[in-house]
């Protein structure tokens, strides 16, 4: 018969968990907060939402160094005095990391994160048996904490789905107002709070015994025999017949073979890793010639990998991917000498050693953003030497440069700017970069708003460098120069405050007017036997022709007065949108102009208005403009 969890069971497992890990558990509220308050302020304000997103990652990182810290106490039957101090110790480290951490400036430290985050999960795998052997134990502790994790998350989705669609259900059946954030923060919460309490609930405790556990699922022996070996086996083909065509065409290797190395060198550990408790069994004897005939085709497989990623980087320098790939190749050829020369076939080498090569990329000289910035900066070094734009050791404006030197320079100064912000140059520029950037941060857009985006003020500052450097032509198809922005140009939208509601009286007929933006627009009426010819003989200059009698309209000289009376405007400017240029809702008397002609005095009454000008106020550019014309005979 199936029973149901009761709520006091509930309630027992809740205290459990917050008993054993409480500063895991405060962790896991803190970053469900801080993703909530992201999600309401997403394209809001965005320096909140930068500070939101630095404790999100504060909290995360606490999360999982707590975790490893309490396992490893446990495992050392450390007492609770002392282990809360090695927690508080692990939750100021997480808590110091706030103030390393400014994704907003600095996009690599988003990569910092991501891994920091990868080698706190390495810890966790072995952070309890940090003793010699204990192997058996290490790789049980491990598959319970991955099919617990696996179950937790499925667990998690079920609930989601099944809160949603009654969410959904109430919107439909009872008109109640839920906006799409609310599923957002749904799932925010069932991953942060539900999750996490149902996941820490099954981590072990119990190491000793783990160590005397020799139970193995069957399922997972059929997975990895019969899905991942042979995967593992498809790849190295690949691998292998490409090798003999490289050696037969004696051509360099494409870039694309990184991944199949990689793509095998995955599935073959891993499959190594779930299969590791049964490798001794006497019916599994293949495992042993499978490990041996993965690491030995490894050897030749490296080198075609060392091979491809040499040549890049001759020709491209150091980018963090190019290191990160070359720190996972030189991984690779440790850990397959280790287990072809090494008797004790030790497989928590795997997680310490990848745990230490990560935390070694993160910061330092030797890490992945110093090798790469060092990298590229030499190779920007050089183009300006080879153009003789570099004197007294700075870099100046260059006046000659080649196509492709012009666009490799670029794309350099895109890499340093965006990675490391403008501090990175100014050893070798003589202006005062930080002034340039607190100038450029306070500095409207076309719309006349702050530039707050991390991504707007990107583009203002590779604009700039670009421009200093006189490289602006080789920007190609880069969105840092828009028309707009090189003209200098203004937007505004003007609306009538009488929307869809026009006034006829002392008028016989109106005449709609759309697309005035468009030439040739042309529209042919019959009214009161008066034939009438609308037109539209350029951007802005309406025309319209009753019988004989004809009138001109100029909306670019309409719209134009009224921008050089804008303080006049003021009290009419909406309350400000970050997405969109200045609205002005203004009275019909400001959005109207009338001509008389012998026969008829015609009035065109602009309901909706969208265009820029440029700095003189001169050229002004419709975007979109519509109106009526308001026809009387005399």
């Amino acid at each position: 018969m199936m029973t149901f969890p009761s709520l006091k069971n509930l309630q027992q497992s809740l205290y459990r968990v917050l008993k054993r890990f409480p500063f895991e558990m405060l962790f896991a509220f803190i970053a469900t907060l801080a993703s909530i308050a992201y999600i309401e302020l997403e394209s809001l304000n965005y320096l909140k939402e930068s500070w939101c997103k630095r404790v999100l990652m504060t909290a995360v990182l606490g999360l999982v160094i707590s975790l490893a810290t309490t396992l490893f106490c446990e495992s050392r039957s450390i007492k609770t005095p002392q282990k809360l101090i090695y927690n508080l110790i692990a939750a100021l480290l997480a808590a110091l990391l706030f103030f390393a951490f400014d994704p907003f400036v600095n996009a690599a430290d988003v990569i910092r994160f991501f891994l920091l985050t990868l080698a706190g999960h390495l810890l966790v795998a072995f952070a309890a048996f940090t003793k010699p052997d204990a192997i058996q134990g290490f790789w049980q502790f491990n598959k319970t904490l991955f099919l617990h994790f696996l179950t937790s998350m499925l667990y998690s989705a079920a609930l989601y789905a099944g809160i949603a669609a009654a969410i959904g259900a109430m919107n439909l059946l009872f008109g109640v107002d839920f906006k799409h954030d609310t599923f957002y923060i749904l799932w925010v919460c069932i991953t942060g709070i539900f999750n996490t309490v149902f996941f820490l609930s099954g981590v072990p405790d119990n190491f000793s015994k783990l160590d005397q556990d020799f139970s193995y699922p069957k399922g997972l022996k059929i997975f990895t025999q019969y899905v991942l070996i042979p995967l593992a086996t498809l790849y190295v083909v690949i691998l292998l017949a490409y090798e003999i065509k490289i050696l037969i065409q004696w051509k360099l290797p494409k870039g694309l073979v990184s991944n199949l190395i990689l793509g095998y060198a995955v599935f073959g550990i891993l499959s190594l890793l779930l299969i590791y408790p049964i490798r001794e069994k006497a019916e599994n004897k293949w495992i042993k010639t499978f490990a041996r005939t993965f690491y030995f085709l490894m050897l030749p497989l490296l080198l075609l990998l060392f091979i491809a990623l040499g040549t890049r980087i001759s020709l491209y320098g150091f980018t963090e991917p190019r290191y990160f790939l070359t720190l996972l190749a030189c991984w690779l050829l440790f850990i397959t000498l280790y287990f072809l020369l090494s008797k004790k076939q030790n497989i928590k080498v795997i997680p310490i050693s990848l745990c230490l090569l990560t935390l070694l990329s993160i910061y330092g000289p030797q890490s992945a953003f110093s090798v790469s910035t060092y990298s590229q900066k030499t190779i920007l070094l050089r183009i300006f030497k080879e153009n003789h734009a570099f004197q007294d050791g700075k870099l100046v404006r260059i006046s000659k440069i080649s196509k492709e030197n012009g666009e490799k320079a670029v794309a350099t100064l895109e890499y340093l700017v965006s990675h490391n912000d403008f501090e990175v140059l100014q050893p070798y520029v003589t202006q005062n970069l930080k002034a340039v950037s607190d100038s450029l941060s306070k500095a409207k857009d076309s719309y006349g708003h702050l530039r707050t985006s991390r991504y707007d003020i990107l583009d203002q500052k590779m604009r700039w460098i670009i421009s200093y450097f006189g490289l602006k032509k080789f920007s190609g198809q880069r969105f840092y120069f828009d028309r707009a922005d090189q003209n200098e140009q203004k937007h505004y939208i003007l609306n009538n405050i009488e929307q869809g509601i026009t006034v006829v009286t002392g008028y016989d007929f109106i005449i709609d007017q759309a697309n005035i933006n468009y030439s040739d627009a042309n529209n042919h009426y019959i009214i009161d036997k008066i034939s009438i010819e609308t037109a539209v003989k350029k951007s802005g200059i309406l025309q319209i022709r009753l019988a004989d009698d004809t009138a001109t309209f100029n909306i670019n000289e309409l719209t134009g007065d009224l921008i050089k009376q804008e303080e006049k405007l003021k009290p009419y400017l909406q309350k400000p949108d970050l997405d969109n240029p200045p609205q002005y809702i203004l009275p019909s008397a400001f959005l109207s102009f009338t001509k008389k002609t012998k026969n008829f005095i015609i009035t065109f009454e602009i309901k909706t208005t969208q265009f820029s000008i440029d700095k003189s106020r001169k050229n002004i550019e419709l975007n979109y403009t519509t109106g009526i014309y308001l026809v009387k005979k005399r």
